[in-house]
């Protein structure tokens, strides 16, 4: 696509399979709101023509001569990163998402110096290095929001402690989309007390009865609010629109911890006396590495976590697209690249 915001037709040649590269046959590409981001140059770097996409998953077709680890017929997903510098502190503790040269799967600039072109796509050529294995027991479908939105939670609720099963341990979600959704799925399976909370009184019922939340609080409401006040451990902030971590840290227990994942392209409110009177911590987190992206797809295969997906064609991306601007998806879409009469 160009600067028309509209996803068209766009032929590219991919590099050969390196020696420590794969071929992917691309079967299925999760619809993020970073590619929205992207699409319509919000963060003023978009680099055109730019073909989104970074929740992809599909079968190996092709091996490199140095590749031990996948052959032919693999069913292996490749998410947000496409190269890192592999020698930096970052990159031997397999934090390849911190690395200041990482390159991201589009939109970015590889080794060899070209710009990188995503999954709405109909094949990949990736580093062996990342690439996950999709276990048997996931669809290829509903696993490739995993490799963005899944991790995107997953590696902050690792990092801050939520998931070690600790008994009477409390969990807020802030937005219930295609990174919320996860979470909740993430803190119910390792036994954690979930409170969804939005602004939209029609998701208590999917919160509740789709997802098995314990609490609905509507963020809007100041009563409700109130009523959840030093309640909960942890909060994680998914919501990709500028608002105010205010009320949503009044929320927390004395040293809980708030966690951003999304990325608004205006900057959230910050309050100070939130954070002074209850001795709280606000931090972000930014995808994962590649370890612990297949540490999280193994245990998504282990407990049957996918995600809540819409099956787009690649002939209505532009229809999906303008639907996820408007929040409408329950809760991701995800382009059906391979399927019967894709234009890829």
């Amino acid at each position: 696509m160009d600067a028309s915001g509209k996803v068209v037709p766009f032929s590219f040649k991919r590099r050969d399979t390196g020696v420590d590269d794969v071929t992917i046959k691309v079967q299925y590409c999760g619809m993020c709101h970073t590619d929205l981001h992207l699409i319509n140059n919000d963060w003023g770097i978009t680099m055109y023509p730019l073909v989104p996409g970074h929740e992809i998953t599909g079968v190996v077709t092709r091996v490199g001569t140095n590749v031990s680890g996948f052959r032919p017929g693999d069913r292996v997903g490749v998410g947000c990163i496409a190269a890192s510098c592999l020698d930096c502190d970052h990159c031997r503790r397999s934090e390849e998402n911190y690395c200041d040269k990482v390159t991201l799967t589009y939109n970015g600039i590889f080794w060899d110096g070209s710009v990188t072109y995503g999954g709405y796509s109909d094949m990949l050529v990736a580093h062996k290095r990342f690439l996950v294995r999709i276990p048997d027991s996931l669809p290829l479908d509903a696993a490739a929001p995993l490799l963005c939105a899944g991790i995107t939670v997953y590696s902050p609720m690792k990092q801050h402690g939520m998931l070690l099963g600790e008994a009477g341990r409390s969990l807020g979600v802030v937005g219930l989309g295609g990174l919320g959704h996860v979470a909740v799925k993430f803190g119910k399976a390792f036994g954690l007390r979930v409170t969804v909370i939005s602004t939209s009184p029609a998701k208590e019922r999917e919160a509740r009865e789709s997802l098995k939340a314990n609490d609905f609080v509507l963020s809007t409401d100041q009563k409700q609010m109130q009523a959840m006040a030093r309640s909960l451990d942890y909060v994680i902030d998914t919501v990709s629109a500028q608002h105010s971590l205010g009320p949503i840290l009044e929320l927390l227990k004395v040293n809980g911890k708030l966690v951003l994942v999304a990325a608004p392209d205006k900057p959230v409110e910050l309050p100070s006396f939130p954070l002074i009177f209850g001795k709280r911590t606000v931090s972000g987190s930014m995808t994962g590495g590649m370890k612990e992206t297949q540490e999280m797809m193994d245990l998504c295969g282990k407990h049957n976590i996918t995600c809540d997906i819409e099956l787009v064609s690649t002939d209505r991306i532009n229809e999906a697209l303008a639907r996820l601007a408007r929040n409408d998806v329950r809760y991701r879409f995800v382009v059906d690249i391979a399927g019967k009469g894709s234009r890829l």
